[in-house]
């Protein structure tokens, strides 16, 4: 299928009169990846293979991931060219959404959405979901622990003495302190990286319109799964271009290309997995590919064996994961 989508990234890179990169962190459901500081090396390959070229489209699909790794990825593209784009492939939320700030322009199509780049943060100190196994932690953003603290403000009239020491109490019972504070200083963080990224491009006769985006972005929108789409972005005062006619007739075959190969739109499902290959059942997935016409297909693939294990009477499925990477596959 990279064949396909090689074709189409070329069509693409013509159109803009750019060099097209793909990078997709799939989420499909049980499957989801996020960008991570594992991909600068694979991204330092893509961009090594491109000769002398000023201008690089990004076309990206992701939920998001690491600020940090977003911030390293702008930098990067940003030293191998004069001119950076990015394509958003229906989806470039948080994390993606930090990247489009490094843009020049960010092309959007009518089903296209940004969103907020507010923290939410998974480390081994967060809380786990009940039943979980393996443990699953669950992320925690700098909101909804803002949104306790307000509520117990404004709603229970709680601001000082020993019963807003409760309410602490009770929150650092289900979220440790640490990831508290980390959350916390991540928003700080995420603020100057988001002033940074706007510098590098955005008139400094704007002050007030950069403000006015990062503040909507860290904060005032209110949930981390907000979306934005084309209509709001402009009104933001982002610097947005619609992708015209041309490009989404080739962004549409992108992503149905890309639907089949990760199947985004099916739930995993081990016992689905098992009925349908029997056990033992060898497996490769492939969840996130960063693509271009030069520099190859890489793809996030988790490589295991499930069997059916006996044990207290009953029977279960036993995933053993023997890899999750990055591999060169074509």
């Amino acid at each position: 299928m990279y064949n396909q989508r090689k074709i189409i990234l070329e069509e693409i890179g013509k159109s803009r009169n750019s060099t097209a990169i793909l990078y997709v962190t799939g989420d499909r459901r049980g499957m989801e990846v996020q960008i991570a500081a594992d991909v600068i090396d694979i991204f330092a390959d893509h961009l090594d293979a491109i000769v002398n070229s000023k201008k690089i489209s990004l076309v990206l699909y992701t939920l998001g991931g690491s600020t940090l790794a977003a911030w390293n990825i702008v930098n990067m593209i940003r030293e191998y060219c004069d001119d950076f784009e990015v394509i958003v492939l229906n989806k470039a939320r948080s994390a993606g959404t930090l990247i489009s700030l490094g843009a020049n322009r960010i092309l959007m199509t009518n089903q296209s959405t940004l969103g907020p780049i507010d923290p939410s943060l998974t480390t081994p100190f967060n809380p786990v979901f009940p039943n979980s196994n393996p443990p699953i932690q669950i992320p925690v953003s700098v909101e909804d622990v803002k949104g306790y603290i307000n509520f117990a403000k404004r709603e229970l009239n709680i601001s000082k003495g020993s019963d807003f020491h409760d309410i602490y109490n009770k929150l650092s019972e289900k979220i440790h302190p640490l990831v508290i504070g980390s959350i916390f200083r991540s928003k700080e963080q995420i603020q100057m990286l988001a002033a940074k990224l706007l510098d590098m491009h955005f008139p400094k006769s704007k002050k007030n319109q950069k403000k006015k985006i990062i503040s909507f972005l860290c904060s005032d929108s209110g949930s981390h799964d907000y979306t934005i789409n084309k209509t709001e972005a402009i009104q933001l005062g982002l610097p947005i271009e619609n992708s015209g006619e041309e490009i989404n007739k080739q962004l549409k075959l992108l992503l149905a290309d890309i639907n089949t190969e990760l199947k985004l739109k099916e739930i995993f499902d081990p016992v689905k997995e098992v009925t349908m290959n029997s056990a033992p059942y060898n497996y490769l997935y492939k969840r996130g590919l960063i693509e271009s016409t030069l520099g190859g297909s890489h793809a996030f693939v988790s490589q295991g064996t499930f069997s059916i294990v006996t044990a207290n009477g009953g029977q279960r499925i036993n995933d053993s994961r023997a890899s999750e990477e990055w591999r060169k596959i074509a």
